[in-house]
């Protein structure tokens, strides 16, 4: 994409063509959507807002050399997931649906993957979220699964530095 500066992009969000979404309804979890929409309509009692009912993670995608999209340990991350949901009372996305949830999302938005060798990568950031309308300390019936995805440039401006340690 032209209009990106890849070597300059710093941790942020910006703005792709598509983000995907699962509904979890009556005990199951529903369909993958592709949705264009960068808003959420959700309760002013959800769940997520008063007892934080909510769960996310954090993974890349690159271009490789030979121009293949590579992203990095997609089930370890669902894993990690899972685990956070068990945690918090709630429903495992399993992660089948997990890693086709990424590919899907990151297939529709390929042109905001960084050329090779950018130093820049595409950010999947999937999330959770309890979406029952309760005010009483309970765990949600609904949930919402998305994934964003941003192209980013290092987390920090200036790269890692190690720390002097005195002994």
């Amino acid at each position: 994409m032209k209009e990106i500066d890849w070597a300059n992009l710093s941790f942020g969000y910006m703005k792709t063509d598509y983000n995907v979404r699962c509904y979890y309804r009556d005990g199951a979890w529903g369909e993958l959507e592709l949705c264009s929409e960068e808003t959420l309509n959700i309760h002013m009692a959800a769940t997520c807002l008063h007892y934080g009912q909510e769960a996310f993670e954090g993974l890349k995608a690159y271009r490789g050399k030979d121009g293949k999209i590579r992203i990095f340990r997609p089930e370890a991350n669902a894993e990690r997931l899972q685990s956070t949901c068990d945690g918090i009372l709630m429903p495992e996305l399993p992660t089948e649906k997990f890693v086709a949830a990424i590919k899907k999302v990151v297939k529709a938005n390929e042109r905001f993957i960084p050329p090779y060798e950018s130093g820049a990568a595409l950010y999947i950031r999937p999330f959770i979220i309890a979406t029952q309308p309760k005010l009483g300390v309970a765990a949600s019936d609904t949930y919402l699964f998305i994934i964003i995805l941003s192209p980013v440039g290092p987390y920090y401006e200036h790269g890692l530095a190690p720390t002097k340690i005195y002994v």
